[in-house]
């Protein structure tokens, strides 16, 4: 009797295991982000080869990420969702911690997956701002503290766009890549494969994003960014612009450790006076008013009074 129960039990776990992934829809991927700390999405379609090789080895690895990460391991089936993490789309392996996104970026193999997502439990990049930019980069005295990689983009997070639009991707037109008011899709693919790259050289290098827009406007300036998504990289007291028109995680971590050396060397901006902040934005300002008054003369008196002013 006792033999009878270990073969049902066995056979129990055996079936448990070997159990496709639960299946969800994009409303109840977004709560799971919303609730959960850990999730991992297989997004996949059907008539599809390769997805069907990934569930298999998500199912064998089902109970390590279980009892490694806490993780809930859950597919996706033609999301809509997929064109938020992965231009490629289908299949796509992303692991959400606290709701934010990394790519796998690497070859179907059980051991890697778990190495990857175990060795990122937390998100890698580093969110900087005015405030703190230059006390954490120390791009202007010395850079004791590595090398940085640095996207600037501008907007908020998709998942509200997604939660604000009732669930629905429409409306989101290619524009201003990172601008997320206007084209939610391509800013978070791209915060995907940027973890996935700060993933991949974080024993080597600092990779770090900040907003243009808002908390990052000064160091925007700073730096001479008009465009985003702008990718430098500050590294021994210069900086190197990334122009190259690829935007997968393989071209930006060849950048960040050897291709740079192809690109213009150039010396660090210091951080500008607030009198001269204060009259590169009356310019702007005058810039922005004299467009919308079809190019005629625009009195202002703020601007006229900081027109004059220098360092």
């Amino acid at each position: 009797m006792k033999n009878i129960l270990i073969i049902l039990l066995i056979s129990v776990v055996s079936v448990v295991l070997s159990a496709p992934l639960e299946v969800v829809n994009d409303d109840e991927l977004v709560n799971l982000f919303k609730n959960e700390k850990n999730v991992i999405v297989l997004f996949t379609k059907k008539d599809c080869e390769q997805c069907d090789n990934y569930e298999n080895e998500l199912i064998h690895l089902r109970e390590d990420l279980v009892d490694s990460l806490n993780a809930w391991v859950v597919k996706a089936v033609n999301s809509q969702l997929v064109r938020l993490y992965n231009p490629t789309k289908e299949p796509a392996l992303v692991f959400f911690r606290h709701g934010i996104p990394l790519l796998y970026d690497g070859p179907l193999n059980d051991e890697l997956i778990l190495h990857t997502f175990i060795e990122n439990k937390e998100p890698v990049v580093r969110e900087l701002s005015d405030d703190n930019f230059e006390h954490l980069t120390q791009a202007s005295s010395g850079a004791t503290t590595g090398d940085w990689f640095i996207m600037l983009r501008s907007g908020v997070r998709a998942e509200e766009k997604w939660r604000r639009g009732g669930g629905s991707l429409s409306g989101c037109r290619a524009s201003n890549v990172l601008n997320y008011s206007t084209d939610c899709v391509d800013c978070q693919r791209l915060q995907a494969r940027w973890e996935a790259v700060g993933a991949k050289l974080k024993s080597r290098l600092n990779v770090a994003r900040i907003n243009r827009q808002t908390s990052g406007a000064v160091t925007a300036r700073r730096l001479e960014i008009r465009d985003v998504p702008t990718f430098v990289l500050l590294r021994q007291g210069k900086l190197y612009r990334y122009n190259i028109p690829k935007y997968d995680v393989g071209s930006f971590a060849a950048f960040a450790t050897d291709w740079y050396k192809n690109a213009r060397a150039e010396p660090i901006p210091v951080p500008k006076s607030p009198l001269r902040r204060l009259n590169e934005a009356a310019k702007q300002l005058t810039s922005k008013q004299r467009h919308v008054n079809n190019g005629r003369p625009v009195i202002n008196k703020s601007v006229r009074a900081c027109s004059g002013a220098s360092d």
